[in-house]
């Protein structure tokens, strides 16, 4: 075989791969046939290797090998080796022995020499230890002091030396004698400085009364603290018997004298005294800083005392202020006076570490319990400011009206927060400037509902000039209350700052602004009382064909705008001027509605002629933005504001395009109402029905086939209740729905026509936006005619529900961005999302 040669090359491969070999041999199909001769030489081969493996053992097993012999050839010399090592290890431990024999004597000797060099050198020392000791008695008794403070060193140095050998006699001996020659020196030098101070003689003394002071330096801290609190004591010896013995002289009235008479001491001090102790004891600090202790205990003391006097007198919190700043400034006068230098604690009466001395509240401290009263102070005179500000006119006569204006009261208000929390937390950052926070954050919800809502309510109704102050005011405030907010938490102490929150402030205002905004609405619902009238007016049901425009369109544009013309030039934000334009699209689209059900029956011819009416007011509208010098010059604002515009207006749609549809053939209107409405309710079926002035007794049939239809499998998507026919028609009838005020338990055509309620207004508004139903009070509902307004003050549990829905309303307006939502959020703005998921 050819390929015999090629098999026995690659079987003895070390990567053989028999699958690739026999592809190899039989590459095609007519190989085959070889296979038998192949399987042949392959188990020749294998025989071959067999019997050559076989010779190759028994070759091997009969052979003259020498491994074994090797082996053990192997064994006898590791055998030598290991007898040649043990023999090395004797000889070195041998070596050993030997070296220690002969350095034993050099040990000992260097011994002796190491244990008489300690003996000569502490004999030495004795001997100076002794010989220093005579020394210092005799120094000591002549009082060189300056000689003393050195040799004592000295003394004290060597002592050390002998601790180790207090059992010996003499040594403990002469221990006790430099201790008892310490304890003279201290009272020697504590006696000299009686003296000398007890007569007068400082002057004459002042070199040895400092050298005296190093002996006290060597004696140790002990000493130095001694001598300086004995001083200390001596100079306020005075000042207590003075200012703590006498009710008049310690009286908060005479807090300046303490202060003067301290001023006094210290110059005296730097004058007579500061020569005679070292620079590095800061006898001046330590003095004052016992000073500021004595007087924080005394005006602790005073205060209590003032605080329980039995017939109840508090304290003058103008005396109490005047008496903390004069103290603030002693402090400050203090602390410049000593912050030179990095210093250790001077307090060695208390002091138990070092630290760095600070005079800041040092006395002020004791005050800081009774700042309470000064809040209550600045509370007291803000209750007062409320109602005047509330009196005030918006504008001074004297003054023009500006777009941009905010109410004087708020800048002075803010002027007066602005003062109060800079002079408080001078005095305090602790747990008073908190109180302070929660006092400010009270009388802003105050101004925003006694002031601000106040001129909203105003009797006759508020001017266009006076809505806008609001609204600027409004957000003035909206912004500097999170202003005012950052500012206390950085002042107060940390401990504190997570407790500052003025955010419900801030949402409160933003509900005055939105109350602004829809007081401004509130004025093109009145002014467009008439088109709406015109509307009405018109029958309906007996017009033949749709032509153009009807009449009421057109004059209604003219009102909407010229009221935009009117406002929106004054409105100076874009996002307000945005929430009105989109807060009037909605009050009209809204509107619309409540007129198609007074207008009705409304025949087919009519209702498409309500639907081309619908397209000219929605065309219409869409350039309200454009009258806003704030908001015309952004595209995206005014694109934004169409879909808004078209969106608003299509929800008139499906009411219209269904009373177009004829009721006969009845299936028509069936299948109009479930495409166009698509709900499943037959009372919102039967509304339609009336709308559309279809008898009573024929309205039975088509509510039965409506039923059947709706039942059908096809419909099975249908919503319960339509929003939009549900609220229609209800018992108590559409009403006014612009603001949604003005007409509580008021129905049909008279509510229609009423005017603003200044009486009600933030009531019914707020507590509208919260549940949609109730309202605050019972006088200013429907009934109320355009003479009947009263301007009544807001009962206790009115203004907590106001106070409550002013937040709330501030949160839903703020949700996007800042203020309005930009242009966003409840105001058709886009933020991430299409206009129409907005509004949705």
């Amino acid at each position: 075989m050819n390929g015999a040669p090629k098999v026995s090359s690659s079987l003895d491969a070390v990567d053989y791969d028999p699958i690739e070999h026999l592809n190899t041999i039989f590459s095609h199909p007519s190989t085959l046939t070889s296979i038998n001769t192949t399987a042949s030489a392959l188990q020749t081969y294998e025989c071959d290797l067999s019997t050559s493996i076989s010779e190759l053992v028994a070759t091997q097993a009969y052979s003259d090998d020498s491994s074994l012999q090797r082996m053990q050839s192997a064994k006898a010399e590791l055998a030598q080796l290991f007898r040649k090592i043990e023999s090395v290890r004797t000889r070195a431990i041998e070596t050993e022995q030997t070296i220690t024999s002969m350095t034993a004597d050099i040990k000992r000797l260097d011994g002796t020499k190491r244990n008489l060099t300690l003996s000569m050198t502490a004999l030495k020392r004795l001997q100076m230890l002794t010989t220093a000791y005579e020394q210092l008695r005799g120094l000591a008794k002549s009082r060189q002091y300056r000689e003393c403070a050195s040799l004592l060193q000295a003394v004290l140095q060597l002592m050390r030396h002998f601790n180790s050998y207090r059992s010996i006699d003499q040594i403990a001996t002469l221990s006790r004698n430099v201790a008892e020659l310490q304890r003279e020196l201290l009272e020697q030098v504590c006696e000299d400085f009686e003296i000398a101070f007890a007569k007068g003689e400082v002057a004459g003394k002042k070199g040895v009364l400092s050298e005296a002071c190093l002996v006290m330096d060597a004696l140790g801290e002990n000493a130095r603290a001694r001598l300086v609190t004995w001083y200390v004591n001596t100079q306020l010896r005075e000042y207590r018997q003075v200012f703590r013995g006498n009710d008049e002289a310690g009286s908060l009235d005479n807090i300046g004298r303490r202060y003067s008479w301290f001023k006094r001491m210290l110059k005296t001090y730097e004058d007579e005294h500061a020569g005679i102790f070292p620079v590095q004891w800061r006898v001046n600090e330590v003095l004052a800083n016992s000073f500021c202790e004595g007087t924080r205990d005394d005006f602790k003391g005073i205060l209590e005392r003032s605080m329980r006097r039995p017939e109840g007198g508090k304290i003058d919190v103008n005396l109490l202020l005047s008496c903390l700043q004069e103290t603030m400034d002693f402090e400050h006068s203090l602390e410049k006076r000593f912050a030179n230098d990095p210093r250790a604690s001077i307090d060695t009466l208390s002091s138990v570490e070092d630290k760095p001395q600070t005079f800041d509240r040092s006395i002020s401290e004791a005050f800081e319990p009774y700042l309470s009263l000064w809040v209550d102070s600045q509370d007291k005179q803000l209750a007062t400011m409320i109602p005047k500000y509330r009196n005030q006119p918006l504008v001074e006569p004297d003054e023009e009206f500006s777009s941009q204006a905010v109410i004087p009261s708020s800048i002075e208000l803010f002027h007066f927060y602005k003062t109060t929390l800079a002079q408080c937390a001078k005095l305090s950052t602790g747990e008073r400037l908190l109180d302070l926070s929660r006092t400010l954050a009270k009388y802003l919800d105050e101004y925003a509902q006694q002031v601000l809502l106040h001129f909203l309510q105003a009797p006759g109704g508020p001017s266009l000039q006076n809505i806008i102050l609001v609204l600027n005011t409004a957000d003035y405030w909206h912004v500097n209350t999170q202003q005012l907010e950052e500012n206390i938490k950085k002042r107060v102490d940390n401990e504190f700052a997570p407790k500052v929150d003025l955010s419900s402030q801030s949402d409160a205002f933003m509900g005055v602004a939105s109350a602004a905004v829809l007081a401004l609405v509130h004025r093109v619902e009145l002014d467009c009382d008439a088109p709406w009238r015109e509307m009405r007016n018109t029958n309906w049901s007996k017009m033949e064909s749709v032509g153009d425009q009807s009449s009421y369109v057109a004059e209604l544009l003219k009102h909407v705008d010229g009221q935009a013309k009117e406002i929106l030039p004054l409105v100076s934000k874009q996002q307000y001027a945005r929430a009105f334009c989109d807060k009037t699209v909605e009050y009209l689209a809204t509107t619309y509605i409540a007129n198609i059900v007074q207008c009705r029956p409304v025949s087919e011819v009519g209702a498409e002629q309500m639907l081309l009416d619908k397209y000219v007011l929605t065309k219409g509208l869409t350039t309200l933005l454009s009258h806003s010098p704030s908001a015309s010059a952004s595209s995206t604002a005014q694109t934004g504001f169409t879909k808004r515009v078209n969106h608003s207006m299509t929800r008139l749609d499906p009411l219209l395009k269904t009373l177009q549809v004829r009721p006969s053939p009845p299936e028509g209107l069936v299948q109009a109402y479930l495409i166009h409405i698509g709900d499943r309710s037959d009372t919102n079926f039967r509304k339609i029905l009336d709308l559309k002035g279809v008898r009573k007794v024929d309205q039975a049939g088509l509510v039965e086939l409506f039923g059947i239809h709706r039942d059908g499998k096809s419909n099975d998507q249908l919503v319960q209740m339509s929003p939009l026919l549900t609220p229609l028609m209800n018992s108590g009838g559409m009403g006014s729905v612009g603001l949604g005020i003005g007409n509580v338990g008021g129905t049909g055509m008279a509510n229609l026509n009423t005017r603003f309620d200044p009486a009600g207004f933030g009531e019914k508004l707020f507590s509208a936006a919260r549940d949609g139903v109730e309202r605050i009070g019972t006088n200013a509902a429907g009934a109320v005619g355009v003479d009947g307004r009263v301007a009544s003050p807001l009962s206790e549990e009115a203004k907590a529900t106001v106070e409550g829905n002013l937040k709330s309303i501030g949160k839903f307006f703020r949700r996007d961005m800042s203020g309005f939502g930009g242009i966003g959020g409840r105001f058709g703005g886009v933020r991430g999302q299409s206009i129409d998921d907005t509004v949705r």
